[in-house]
């Protein structure tokens, strides 16, 4: 069984990024950053699993296996990691968002400005730098 916390994924419209605010509490990480689709583990659901129903949740798309193309796993010092994944959208994907109840906003946002946003959250910004600059996927 995968050793892991949770899942996030970069999801791409062609050049554009799906993201979304954050909401703006102080009792949650990043509170009114940009994110990324996903979360926590559930049960004992895989990687895989993890994200895609993460996506479901926030914002209503039944994506594939087959959209997620990169994958890499982010150990921890204090606990198991996490993954990222890169995945890509089809216009019926993006057709079919309906925002869940997490977040303020979501939008496309084109990846030289996700990677430089000040408000984006710092370590999704260095997981998508390495996914462009080649870091080999596991």
């Amino acid at each position: 069984m995968e050793d892991f916390q949770g899942a996030k994924i970069a999801l791409f419209l062609g050049t554009q990024l799906l993201v979304y605010q954050r909401d703006d509490k102080a009792t949650i990480p990043f509170p009114g950053c940009w994110d990324l689709p996903g979360g926590g583990r559930e049960g004992n659901e895989t990687a895989m699993e993890c994200v895609l129903r993460e996506v479901q949740e926030e914002f209503g798309i039944a994506l594939l296996p087959s959209c997620v193309h990169w994958r890499r796993h982010y150990p921890s010092g204090h606990h198991s990691g996490s993954y990222f994944m890169v995945g890509t959208l089809t216009d019926s994907d993006s057709a079919a968002i309906q925002f869940g109840d997490e977040g303020q906003q979501w939008c496309f946002m084109a990846l030289a400005e996700f990677l430089s946003h000040p408000n984006a959250v710092p370590r999704l910004q260095q997981r998508l730098r390495d996914y462009v600059a080649g870091v080999p996927s596991l």
